[in-house]
């Protein structure tokens, strides 16, 4: 059967050009097991990122970077769920911007919230901010920012809040940490469970259709898993009761180009997810 136009468009946006035609549509692979799409293996070659990759949406270009945040925002020492479970969207962010809750307080340029709109369909949540991230105040920004606004721009998915777009075609995006750790190593099993109220109170404004767990922190923030995530591909699982998908963080596809492949396969077993429950 032949591709779609969507999956011709993911492809291209990913690096990957066909070798061989499939022998079935991206609904059959997306329902199989993980397991046996692993074994037949995706009919796809990796090529080298693009040289000069297109840039991020205009309005997400544009957005203010947000200055080191002062004495104003609330100031806390720990964040529980209770305390945050009555806040609306810019309560949150203040306070977020106001935790001290852990060590990384102390060697942050600002915090890192998150980005989109705050109507959107799709959350994608992530794992720590990088360097880039704690300097722009965004996350998902540089090279692993615009692998992944390639592939959500391939499932016609954005994440400018720009007046107009359908909230089935926008993304808001998170991380399980607002904080860079230092040197971008591992986040701390101390630090993330500190920090997790802040994604739950915003997965609870947001009340996703879907979410899309990139990377292994991510994952086990979410899905309390230790499973690594070649096991958890390829099947649908579910946080407070939304829809979850699991797949590789864009830095990690970055360092293993095969894995842009799995990849590919999940974003179409999530797009396919998303229209069959009705997706709006």
């Amino acid at each position: 059967m032949a591709w779609t136009e969507r999956q011709h468009r993911l492809l291209a946006a990913m690096g990957l050009r066909l070798l061989q035609p499939p022998h079935e549509d991206a609904v059959a692979v997306a329902e199989r097991p993980a397991a046996a799409r692993a074994d037949e293996g995706v009919a796809v070659a990796l090529l080298e990122p693009p040289a000069a990759p297109p840039p991020r949406p205009a309005a997400a270009a544009a957005a203010p970077v947000r200055a080191p945040v002062a004495a104003p925002a609330p100031v806390l020492s720990a964040a529980p769920a209770g305390a945050l479970s009555t806040l609306g969207w810019p309560e949150l962010r203040d306070a977020v911007a106001g935790c001290r809750a852990c060590g990384l307080c102390e060697k942050r340029t600002q915090t890192v919230f998150g980005v989109g709109a705050t109507q959107a369909r799709w959350m994608v949540v992530g794992e720590a901010p990088g360097e880039q991230e704690d300097r722009e105040g965004e996350p998902f920004v540089g090279a692993a920012g615009q692998l992944l606004d390639r592939m959500l721009a391939a499932l016609q998915l954005t994440r400018a809040d720009e007046p107009g777009t359908p909230p089935e075609r926008q993304v808001y995006i998170a991380n399980t940490l607002k904080c860079r750790p230092p040197g971008n190593r591992n986040p701390a099993p101390d630090e993330l469970s500190k920090c997790e109220p802040f994604l739950v109170r915003q997965i609870e404004l947001l009340r996703p259709r879907l979410i899309l767990a990139m990377g292994r922190f991510a994952v086990q923030a979410l899905l309390r898993s230790d499973e690594p995530i070649g096991r958890l591909r390829g099947r649908v699982h579910q946080y407070q009761g939304v829809p979850l998908v699991v797949t590789y963080h864009p830095a990690y596809l970055l360092r293993n180009l095969p894995e842009k492949a799995k990849a590919w396969d999940d974003l179409c077993f999530a797009a396919e997810l998303f229209e069959r429950q009705g997706g709006a």
